[in-house]
């Protein structure tokens, strides 16, 4: 498994739990290569977890998993955990299984930890809304060469970064070089430049212009569309007859018959 590999599966965990935190055990990620759990620790994306409250049963070659206790902390004052173990009700011949306490240890990502490691990576200041639905996150105001625009993450089953309706795979965006995990700044300014449906609260004047001018154009050419059709239908009818066939329509958009007239010819 390569230190890449390993993120994606992490996040990819995050994902199906739906935005629900992810539990690796120590043993697990002791077979991870250790540049990437040491890489996952230092972007904090992996944090440590309470003690497993279950686990695979030593007892025998059945290999049951069972749930695990622990005795009274009679002395509080030592760090030496109180001892673990298992009740085995399978057998009649094992009954206290002791577990050790390394087995139990497990490290968890979270969604909060995945929208921290984005943010810190882009230079972004966090949203303090945080999570606006059951699985869309906002992590930051992110700056394309055209606009700006809230970023989001998705945790719809695979954790996506969203910015207005456009929204790509966040494994698509990972990348790891110099013992250092990173995301593609290229694609992201591409994935907010290329948003379709802007928030206008975080689009600079220039983006608006430039949006409203598409949305006009856009217009036009419906009401060219329909001009022609209308026309074939209806040839010895005049402009101004058509225009006003036009206002009656949703692609009118409230506008008059004399506008539409002037712009549904090219």
């Amino acid at each position: 498994m390569t230190p890449q590999a390993a993120l994606i599966e992490l996040l990819g965990r995050v994902g199906m739990g739906r935005g629900t935190v992810a539990l690796v055990s120590d043993h697990e990620l002791s077979r991870w290569p250790s540049a990437a759990v040491l890489a996952m620790k230092a972007k904090r994306l992996i944090a440590k977890a309470r003690p497993a409250g279950s686990a695979v049963c030593p007892g025998c070659e059945r290999e049951c998993v069972m749930p695990v206790y622990s005795l009274p902390n009679t002395k509080p004052n030592t760090k030496r955990n109180p001892p673990a173990f298992i009740v085995c009700d399978k057998r009649s011949d094992i009954n206290r299984v002791p577990v050790p306490t390394e087995r139990l240890t497990q490290w968890q990502c979270s969604t909060d930890a995945v929208c921290g490691f984005i943010a810190d990576h882009l230079g972004l200041r966090r949203s303090d809304q945080r999570a606006i639905s059951a699985d869309v996150w906002e992590i930051g105001i992110a700056r394309g060469d055209q606009r700006s625009q809230m970023l989001c993450l998705k945790t719809d089953g695979v954790l996506a970064l969203v910015a207005g309706s456009n929204s790509v795979p966040l494994a698509e965006l990972i990348d790891y070089h110099g013992d250092a995990y990173s995301l593609d700044g290229a694609m992201i300014r591409q994935l907010v430049d290329s948003a379709t449906t802007a928030d206008h609260r975080y689009t600079p004047r220039n983006a608006k212009r430039d949006a409203h001018k598409l949305d006009t154009r856009a217009r036009y050419e419906s009401w060219q569309k329909a001009y022609r059709n209308l026309k074939k239908q209806h040839r010895t009818m005049s402009d101004v007859w058509c225009a006003q066939q036009l206002a009656k329509l949703n692609i009118a958009a409230g506008r008059s018959a004399d506008t539409i007239r002037k712009h549904m010819k090219k």
